[in-house]
């Protein structure tokens, strides 16, 4: 038996996944006084030493050609059945490759950060030495307002902090807030996020940028943001709402995998095959968000705002210098 990380919980106990499931049996002891359970064994499809390689040199291939990606975008990507060696698109599937790529890690092969996950940070509280010390350790977070001279405002919102984790530093380079919604948000978040807006006195449109699954729950989600934003922004505030991914037309020019809709889920009936975000590749997915958000910045506004923003870090510098000199 063996305890591995599952992206639902901490941890949960599964049957080895290179191996032999265990499933228990009655039998009785001492008369029939007390009932056991001994395991017997249900056959699964074992891969060789060679095939467990193969599988591994993908990861390592995709992940040294585009990183970071989930571990789920690692998963489907193996899901490919021009692969020499892909594994099933399965909850049993995904576990396979999870496994490997925790491996794939702690063996050095590959890098820890080459993987993304969000799903877990810390909390902490910064101290300095001194003045000087604070403006050395902070002058790299200074920021050019890269927004300043644009027509509108922008912030990204997706459906999972799987998809987060694999546009954080895009985000954060083009200066737009991302905002994981875990699913259907919580009006509380929704709500804090329009005061953000509603606090200033920019009243420029804002534009809302939303990635998600292709499935009967996930094309409601967005429709049930729109919906909140607009009721709470002020109402001097244009929002422009626009799904960017996934939609059906890139599930064919992407050629992204499917899977069946849940037979039982009633919801969004015209939603025939389902497809989650993670299935598009880490790094198309990132293009599209940046080509839709440099799309609304002033020409040369990032390369301009990189100039300012080293000139003002430099200052900043010498600032830390004449402070030590006290």
């Amino acid at each position: 038996m063996l305890r591995i990380a599952h992206p639902a919980c901490s941890c949960i106990d599964v049957p080895d996944l290179l191996g032999v499931a265990s499933v228990g049996t009655s039998t009785l002891v001492g008369g029939g006084a007390m009932s056991v359970y001994r395991a017997s064994t249900l056959k699964r499809e074992r891969r060789t030493r060679e095939q467990i390689e193969q599988l591994e040199e993908q990861i390592i291939e995709v992940l040294r050609d585009d990183h970071p990606q989930s571990v789920r975008h690692v998963f489907y990507r193996m899901t490919d059945p021009r692969l020499p060696e892909p594994v099933e698109k399965s909850d049993r599937g995904y576990r396979h490759v999870q496994d490997r790529c925790v491996k794939l890690r702690r063996s050095g092969a590959i890098p820890y950060n080459w993987i993304a996950d969000m799903s877990r940070r810390g909390y902490f509280t910064n101290t300095y030495s001194s003045a000087a010390d604070f403006l050395r350790r902070m002058r790299g977070l200074y920021r050019s307002d890269l927004w300043r001279d644009a027509k509108y405002r922008c912030e990204v919102w997706v459906e999972s902090r799987s998809i987060a984790s694999v546009l954080v530093d895009d985000c954060e380079e083009l200066a737009v807030d991302l905002y994981p919604c875990g699913g259907f948000s919580s009006l509380s978040f929704v709500h804090e996020a329009a005061e953000q807006h509603n606090a200033t006195s920019d009243y420029r449109p804002l534009v809302v940028f939303y990635v998600g699954d292709f499935d009967p729950a996930g094309v409601l989600i967005d429709v049930a943001l729109e919906r909140e934003l607009r009721e709470h922004l002020h109402s001097s505030i244009d929002l422009v709402f626009d799904r960017i991914a996934i939609n059906d037309r890139q599930i064919t020019t992407f050629d992204l995998p499917t899977k069946p809709r849940n037979a039982s889920d009633r919801r969004s009936p015209h939603i025939a095959e389902t497809v989650e975000a993670e299935a598009m590749p880490a790094q198309v997915l990132r293009a599209i968000v940046r080509t839709h958000v440099e799309a609304l910045l002033p020409a040369g506004a990032l390369e301009a705002a990189k100039v300012a923003e080293a000139s003002e870090r430099e200052h900043l510098a010498r600032v830390a210098v004449l402070l030590e000199r006290r």
